[in-house]
């Protein structure tokens, strides 16, 4: 069965309210003319604005969900939200990469929700270099990027972890760079840690729109580029594309839930 939009799957959480997760996920591949599939790790118990609790999935009845899409349909481009830990996570990876080893992975670090709830607890360093070895790209904020690497540098934290995959350091709880995403990519065994360079991206109208916070921002901004790269885009015209799609859901409206409009 042929279609002419290229799919797009995500792998994340069930977010009753819609705002963040499968659900926003789904809505952001739709609106970038892509046909999206899902996945769940868990059901979360949440509004935009509680967090109340998480029910998990373990790796075997991920896969055994993801096996009869991968089976049906010629899947390319996945999406992975919140996850319980870094062995579930590296259970499914390795699953895909038996599937299809082209296949292109990005990975939303969610490690707490926006109210504060930790959903990923203990970073096994080694595991995680591990598992971000077989994926693409990864999009922590400040908070993550310091979790993840141990280093209380965000950038260096990010140049660290662009090591084993490409990095997209969100800057929206960045006292320094506020507002503004910075691209590292992964780096090659000839370029010395120190000469990494990083690309800035930056809201194009942020003081002619009235922007406001988001539940679910992250989600959107990888499902968003994970989109794009499905739709032929290089890596770095996929972060800003995707970039000004989030421009356009955060003026969307005042309140917490994001109107997915084109």
């Amino acid at each position: 069965m042929n279609y002419n939009r290229p799919i797009v799957l995500s792998i994340a959480g069930f977010d009753p309210c819609g705002g963040a997760g499968v659900l926003a996920d789904i809505k952001t591949f739709e609106q970038h003319q892509c046909l999206g599939m899902a996945v769940n790790t868990s059901i979360t118990n949440q509004t935009e604005d509680n967090f109340i609790g998480v029910n998990w999935f373990s790796s075997e009845e991920i896969i055994e969900h993801i096996k009869p899409l991968i089976n049906k349909y010629h899947i390319e481009f996945v999406k992975i939200g919140i996850i319980e830990n870094l062995n579930t996570l590296h259970t499914v990876v390795s699953f895909l990469k038996e599937q299809n080893k082209n296949i292109t992975i990005v990975w939303d670090t969610v490690l707490s929700a926006s109210t504060g709830f930790n959903l990923m607890e203990a970073i096994d360093k080694s595991k995680l270099e591990e598992v971000l070895k077989n994926i693409y790209l990864i999009t922590p904020n400040t908070n993550e990027v310091k979790k993840l690497s141990g280093l209380e540098n965000e950038k260096e934290a990010a140049k660290f972890l662009s090591n084993y995959s490409h990095v997209l350091l969100k800057g929206g709880h960045s006292k320094e760079n506020e507002g503004v995403d910075f691209l590292y990519l992964k780096l090659v065994a000839s370029t010395p840690l120190s000469h990494q360079e990083s690309t800035p991206l930056s809201l194009k109208k942020q003081t002619t729109l009235n922007i406001y916070p988001k539940h679910g921002s992250g989600c959107i901004l990888s499902s968003a580029i994970t989109a794009n790269l499905a739709l032929g885009n290089d890596l770095d015209t996929a972060c800003q594309k995707s970039k000004l799609y989030i421009e356009t859901i955060l003026s969307s409206n005042p309140n917490l839930l994001a109107y997915h409009v084109a």
